[in-house]
């Protein structure tokens, strides 16, 4: 079930599967599951003395071996392979120990693209890295060389492979001069040795061609083994290029043997990868960022290979401060595992640099194009490590998405500001107006907020338009509200109508920094009044529920009917109704990570995660009944999306209402902690990683319609939750208040400037903050600690080993470390 996907973020990924095979090419500008070249592979020669070993170098083939024509004849799958291997994936790092007793030497790879928090362009590099380590511990000295064959993946007839040499580099340039510039497949890709320096490089530009059977092939197995080397080119050529690399490796010491693949295809149309466009511009070439930044293939390696060290240096630098994180290991893994998301197809960014998202990916085509905004809001992954993204998704939806009237397209059609989608979404235009205040809030940049305040200001009065989604302006949404179930709630319901509130409340605090006293007044008005009906009303004693209210059509404004709901508004179909929702408490979640405060009482709040924990926990499956997609069964733990745990289900309740999605859990499991209940939190993402264990499902993809699926970013969030890091810009203050273990915490820190590692010890007598600057840096001008009840602390504050005046503004820069002692 492994696939590891490599590349950069938007710029396209090729996975790495559980044997060291290469899959799931997905670098042609759309999603292409099970896509490979003909030939894909490594091979690894070795002598000692004597005769020499050769092995593809992948683990055996798997059961099962069913095929038309067995398993064919793609990637020679008969030629002798590894015994087996071991696959730890650590994204964005990804290892491999091959183990085989008849060798006489150790095999380990380590693949990787570079994955640096705060630089989207250092991170969304079209390469791969693959560099295998091979260890030589006898008495013998050993020659080992390493091949890798790609057939040119660049279209089909007139394709040509070419030697080249550039620096550090040597490879194939592999291109197709015979496509026209415009084809969905123009474009070229790049196999190359790194560092070879001391090896012995050689290279075929094709295997031995030969006409009608292909003999290419043996042709290569038979040059390849004989002695390690490859070559000179046989006069007829097929498409397969190969690279060796040889060296001598002494006794007890060890070699590296570094391959670079890099691709480049620019010619990106929303026809192409499943994005609708305006009607006629569907072949519009709407291109890919990287491809601005490189001609073509060979300089992407090149400028990879120049400063390899360093993006390194710095992946592994996010990488090891995650590991060393001591959060409970299933929330780190969760956090890290669906940051893959941002490589796969699922995201990419445009040649004008905007960052655009489906819900998720098809087998070859996206899911749901359009940065739907009620499914990206539940991450907020982008937000923490790559802003200038997060910050992108915003300008899109507070631009032309958002009309005069304040109305926000659901969905955006590219290319850009040409046509509107034509309706928006009640949870999705709330949580935009929240992430935009986030966004804000983690940078601190008034004048960005300043460009898009006057539009966030028409989305908030759009609610209140007639026939809106809270036309008499009394807090409560009662209108209809297409949702993130794909259909309208009609009257008061708890996902959009605390989302609502929670929007209400960013909008109060962003109006007061724009110097709009009279808005923010409103707002804060209508917050207080929806609250206090909220829970006067919709809250049973359990949890909150929905008010069924139909509504005739001719009273509908505009804008807020998708045709997917029910066909009658007045005696609605697809209702929540008295159900126990999973997202019931959404807008509170996305509240905490804000800092918006509560919405709700907190009584009742804290009242409903109970009631989430009682009835929409499954700790098996076996007898839960669902008719729907089926996302978790038989053995498995699960929350699922709604229960009805009084018997009251509507006849024809909302779609997906028996599903269970990993998003909507990582959410629900990020609230629990915020609100006290760590244990339970852990305990559900925990569950949902057991589900993702790499042979049940792949560790790199949750599913929801879809693969790699945006909505499961979330998370990111328990992550967050947990090491109770929260910083605001505006302010320069900064918070630290564990909610897991906090007598003795060592965490990963990140915000829109900066980001590094902390570490917080608390005893009886002091409470010990420090925080080191890995990249960028952080100004602070005030600290909230967890102090012991009744305490007066007195602080002292260091800054890189020497006493600095507290408090006072601090400004730290990368390398920095900075001490704060409260006794």
């Amino acid at each position: 079930m492994l696939a590891f996907p490599l590349g950069g973020v938007g710029a396209g990924s090729i996975s790495l599967g559980g044997r060291g095979q290469l899959r799931d090419w997905e670098i042609f500008n759309r999603p292409e599951k099970g896509k490979s070249p003909a030939y894909a592979f490594p091979a690894i020669w070795i002598r000692t003395d004597g005769k020499p070993i050769a092995r593809v170098l992948e683990a055996r083939i798997q059961p099962p071996y069913e095929g038309s024509s067995g398993l064919g004849s793609n990637n020679s799958p008969g030629l002798p392979r590894i015994d087996a291997c071991a696959f730890t994936g650590e994204f964005p790092l990804a290892h491999i120990a091959f183990e085989d007793a008849a060798l006489p030497v150790k095999i380990s790879l380590e693949a990787f693209t570079p994955f640096i928090p705060l630089n989207a362009d250092d991170s969304g590099l079209p390469i791969a890295i693959l560099r295998y380590r091979v260890s030589n511990h006898g008495t013998k000295k050993a020659s080992v060389a390493i091949a890798f064959s790609i057939d040119n993946p660049v279209g089909q007839q007139g394709r040509s492979n070419q030697f080249r040499t550039s620096g550090a580099l040597q490879g194939l340039f592999m291109q197709n001069p015979f496509l026209a510039k415009t084809d969905p497949l123009a474009g070229s890709f790049a196999l190359a040795a790194l560092d070879a320096g001391g090896a012995h490089v050689t290279y075929v530009t094709g295997w031995q061609g030969g006409g009608r059977w292909r003999v290419g092939p043996l042709s290569f197995w038979d040059d390849f083994t004989a002695d390690g080397e490859l070559g000179p080119d046989a006069p007829l050529r097929d498409t397969v290029g190969s690279l060796a690399i040889k060296r001598d490796i002494a006794p007890q010491s060890d070699a590296q043997y570094t391959f670079l693949l890099s691709w480049n295809f620019p010619n990106r149309t929303p026809e192409r990868c499943g994005w609708t466009a305006p009607k006629g511009h569907e072949r519009d070439v709407i291109g890919n960022h990287y491809c601005t930044r490189f001609r073509d293939a060979w300089a992407s390696a090149e400028y990879a290979a120049g400063r390899l060290d360093q993006l390194e240096k710095q992946t592994r630098r996010f990488a090891a401060a995650m590991r060393e994180t001591t959060l409970p290991g299933e929330v780190r893994e969760a956090a890290m595992a669906n940051l893959s998301t941002l490589v796969t197809p699922t995201s990419f960014r445009t040649s004008d640099g905007h960052f655009h998202g489906f819900e998720g990916c098809n087998n070859s085509g996206g899911c749901c194009f359009g940065n739907c905004t009620h499914v990206w809001n539940y991450e907020v992954a982008t937000s923490y490590l790559f802003p200038s993204l997060s910050r992108s998704l915003r300008e899109n939806s507070f631009g032309y998405c958002t009309d005069d009237r304040g109305k926000m397209d659901i969905r955006q059609l590219l290319p850009e500001s040409m046509e509107h989608f034509g309706y928006a979404a009640a949870d999705g235009q709330m949580g935009q107006i929240m992430k935009l205040y986030l966004d804000w809030r983690l940078s601190g940049d008034t004048e960005w907020l300043r460009v898009h305040w006057p539009s966030a200001k028409r989305a908030v009065e759009f609610a209140w338009i007639d026939g809106g989604w809270d036309a008499n302006r009394d807090g409560v949404m009662e209108g209809v509200q297409h949702n993130t179930y794909d259909v309208e709630f009609l009257g008061p319901n708890p996902l959009c109508g605390i989302w609502y509130l929670g929007a209400l409340r960013a909008a109060e605090e962003m109006a007061r920094i724009m110097g709009d006293d009279a808005f923010a007044g409103e707002c804060r008005r209508l917050f207080e009044s929806g609250s206090k009906w909220t829970d006067a009303n919709l809250f049973n004693g359990e949890y909150y529920v929905q008010k069924i209210q139909g509504m005739p059509r001719d009273k509908i404004a505009p804008g807020l009917i998708s045709g997917m709901g029910s066909a009658d508004t007045e005696s609605p179909d697809f209702q929540l109704g008295d159900g126990c929702l999973i997202d019931q408490l959404l807008g509170q979640y996305f509240a905490h990570i804000a800092g918006l405060g509560p919405l709700l009482d907190p009584t009742h709040i804290r009242k409903a995660l109970q009631s989430i924990y009682k009835y929409n926990y499954k700790r098996t499956m076996y007898d839960w009944e669902s008719v729907q997609r089926t996302y978790a069964l038989n053995d498995e733990a699960a929350l699922v999306i709604c229960d009805y745990p009084h018997g009251k289900r509507p006849k024809v309740p909302f779609p997906y209402f028996a599903e269970v999605m990993t998003g909507f859990e990582y959410a629900a499991a990020a609230l629990m902690m915020a609100e006290g209940m760590v244990a339970e939190g852990i305990e559900a993402v925990r569950n949902v990683r057991r589900r993702y264990d790499g042979e049940r499902r792949n560790a790199w993809n949750e599913a929801e319609c879809g693969n790699h699926y945006a909505r499961a970013m979330a998370s990111w969030t328990p992550f967050v939750m947990l090491s109770g890091f929260d910083y605001d810009a505006s302010k320069r203050h900064l918070t630290v208040k564990p909610r897991y273990r906090k007598s003795d915490l060592k965490s990963f820190w990140s915000t829109a400037s900066g980001w590094g590692t902390f570490s917080h010890r608390q005893t009886a007598a002091q409470t010990k903050l420090s925080l080191s600057v890995d990249q960028g840096g952080l100004r602070i001008a005030s600290v909230a600690l967890d102090f012991a009840a009744g305490r007066s602390p007195l602080v002292a504050a260091k800054l890189n080993g020497l006493k600095t005046a507290w408090p006072s503004d601090v400004t730290l820069k990368q390398d920095d470390v900075f001490e704060i002692v409260a006794r």
